[in-house]
């Protein structure tokens, strides 16, 4: 049940959906009437500060945590990667689809050929509302494997569904591994805040290490500030979701 709300609440939650439901208001109502314009005025703002750049970069940079420097990350015995960043739904099914993300899996990478981790958790199950022949968790570690990252080194935990079930699935399966007791853990900037909780939640500490970041750095040239972007109305969504997701995971005493 929660999969599915949270599933629902993507779909309340995008900034594009509102204004549609604004256009297809200002549609019906009386035509050159006060509704009818109102409903556009309203269109209108929101698609003004809905496309704005500099708004949701900034909001980003407010919510995101920051990158970690490689030389501030202390030797761990695993680093968890988190998945979400596999797609499942592209044909033919004969390789593995990468989306935006994807540097959490280069993250991960990089920090064990760095040797800076001895092993690597793959957390995650599968992502789609009806079942899938292969696991997010599966899929990524075809690609260690293809990186030749020894078997034995990968550890996966397939059941999981949400951030909640990340940490607790894994604490499960560390409780047959008990050799390794320090973590690095890898998911997206916007949502590490979330996951580092729900992890401390159920009793595991783990650095940080955030990787798929939605945003730039701060600039004042007039492009950043004034052209509009059709891409903002994504990262909107994103930060509106994840914002509302962190609230909720907090009042069920999640994180």
């Amino acid at each position: 049940m929660f999969f599915l709300l949270s599933k629902t609440l993507d779909v309340v939650l995008l900034p594009a959906v509102w204004l549609v439901a604004l256009l297809l208001a200002a549609l019906v109502a009386k035509g050159g009437g006060r509704a009818q314009r109102n409903w556009l005025r309203a269109a209108a703002l929101l698609t003004l500060l809905g496309t704005n750049n500099a708004l949701v970069n900034e909001a980003l940079l407010a919510w995101e945590k920051p990158p970690v420097p490689l030389r501030a990350i202390a030797p761990a015995d695993a680093v968890v990667l988190l998945t979400g960043v596999t797609s499942g739904q592209k044909s033919p099914h004969d390789r593995v689809y990468l989306h935006r993300g994807g540097d959490r899996f280069t993250y991960t990478l990089w920090l064990y050929r760095a040797g800076l981790v001895r092993h690597i958790i793959i957390s995650g199950g599968s992502g789609a509302v009806l079942a899938t022949a292969s696991t997010e968790a599966a899929d990524l570690a075809t690609l260690l494997l293809l990186a030749k990252v020894p078997r034995q080194a990968i550890l996966l935990e397939e059941r999981s569904r949400n951030t909640r079930e990340n940490a607790r699935y894994t604490k499960q399966l560390l409780a047959q591994h008990p050799d390794i007791k320090s973590l690095v853990l890898i998911t997206s900037a916007f949502h590490q805040r979330r996951a580092q909780g729900c992890f401390a939640k159920v009793g595991l500490q783990a650095q940080a290490f955030p990787g798929d970041f939605r945003t730039t750095d701060r600039y004042w040239t007039p492009d950043y500030w004034l052209v509009p972007d059709i891409d903002a109305l994504t990262r909107w969504s994103l930060l509106l979701h994840e914002m509302a997701g962190y609230l909720v995971y907090k009042a069920a005493g999640y994180c």
